[in-house]
């Protein structure tokens, strides 16, 4: 067995490429789908307990409204007073943090998981990743996707249906497919 600093999730935290196939990675999102299916079957009052095992933090009043999906729950960082809407998709396995007050719209997707662009990296089975960080007081509109790697700064809107492919300054507009800047903004 490698030693724990070599293993395969210690290599997708610091964004090595890895093995998804690994059985303690394949236990971790076992477990969070365990506890995925318990969140979005819970009644309201019950969510917050789930949502703490699961998340590696959440601060004091998040609201995660079902259906929520994730890799594996703990590379998620919720700061105080973080919405998501319905249908939010967080691939975690890198840190993904959000900021205080940001607003999240129904469907958006946020991917700290990337895979290798070479093909035969891709049939060996390894996976990679790049942290997502979102600022405060950021709002994402419905339907948005947030590419690996990108960093959004406070204060900043991303319109709905728009596809974040680089990082997006503090107070910026974008909107679009690729992301661009707003005109005026």
């Amino acid at each position: 067995m490698a030693d724990e600093a070599n293993s395969e999730k210690q290599k997708m935290l610091r964004g090595e490429l890895y093995s998804a196939r690994d059985a303690e990675l394949a236990a971790e999102r076992l477990r969070a789908e365990r506890l995925l299916l318990r969140y979005n079957r819970a009644e309201p009052e019950e969510r917050e307990a789930i949502l703490r095992v699961l998340l590696g933090s959440c601060g004091e009043g998040v609201v995660v409204r079902p259906v929520f999906q994730c890799d594996y729950g703990y590379n998620i960082h919720l700061e105080r007073g973080v919405f998501l809407n319905f249908n939010c998709v967080l691939l975690d396995v890198m840190p993904i943090r959000i900021g205080e007050g940001t607003q999240i719209g129904p469907g958006v997707q946020i991917y700290a998981a990337d895979h290798p662009r070479d093909r035969e990296t891709r049939l060996r089975g390894l996976e990679c990743g790049k942290p997502v960080t979102v600022g405060k007081n950021v709002w994402i509109g419905g339907g948005a996707i947030l590419l690996p790697g990108v960093t959004v700064g406070d204060d900043a809107v991303i319109g709905a249906g728009t596809v974040v492919t680089k990082d997006v300054p503090a107070g910026a507009t974008v909107v679009g497919n690729p992301g661009r800047r707003a005109v005026g903004r």
